[in-house]
């Protein structure tokens, strides 16, 4: 299910929303923003309870729009966010355990990944596509690399990730990038918008 789930929802603006350790009223205000650029997946990250509440509130504003959990690291926060609605799952390792369930289950994952063993660790779990990540340090070049051993895997750079650089990871090869501050400003929101157009 991850292959087409995310390469259908990344094909036209390759970019996940990724919020953060806001409020519910903040995350909805940046989830309305994502959504009015056409973005189609929007990651709330879940590093501990007080973050449900934001989900929650984007979940039940998401409508036909798919809204995901990020720093899912057990099969316990896996199956509280799946109750609350979470479409896909968003690890910030190789959490193997989370990674296997959501397999099992058919729910949509991208494990994080930093070096080639990870990578190869992932393909053997069962997933297609993987988070590069902290992708400002590993660089785009990183992802060049490791795409000649894995043509068949789909990067999603994530961390560090704003318009200055996004366009030299989608170059490098990454299927989709995860960004955050870029939806805080109209002016930011313009220079993202630039900078993952076709080129």
């Amino acid at each position: 299910m991850s292959d087409t789930y995310f390469s259908d929802r990344l094909s036209t603006i390759p970019v996940i929303g990724i919020f953060r350790g806001a409020t519910p009223e903040r995350t909805l205000e940046l989830c309305e923003s994502a959504w009015a650029e056409g973005v189609e997946l929007v990651e709330i990250p879940v590093q501990s309870v007080d973050a449900l509440p934001s989900l929650d509130a984007a979940v039940a504003a998401a409508g036909t729009r798919a809204v995901g959990a990020g720093t899912v690291t057990t099969v316990e926060q896996l199956e509280d966010v799946l109750r609350r609605g979470a479409e896909f799952i968003v690890c910030p390792g190789l959490h193997v355990d989370v990674v296997r369930e959501c397999i099992r289950r058919g729910v949509p994952v991208l494990p994080g990944v930093a070096t080639a063993t990870e990578i190869a660790d992932a393909v053997a779990l069962g997933a297609s596509w993987v988070k590069a990540f902290p992708a400002s340090v590993l660089g785009a070049d990183w992802v060049s690399a490791v795409r000649a051993p894995f043509p068949d895997v789909s990067f999603v750079a994530t961390g560090g990730i704003d318009a200055s650089n996004a366009r030299s990871f989608l170059d490098a090869g990454c299927r989709g990038v995860a960004v955050g501050s870029a939806f805080g400003s109209p002016d930011a929101i313009a220079a993202l918008r630039s900078a993952v157009a076709p080129s």
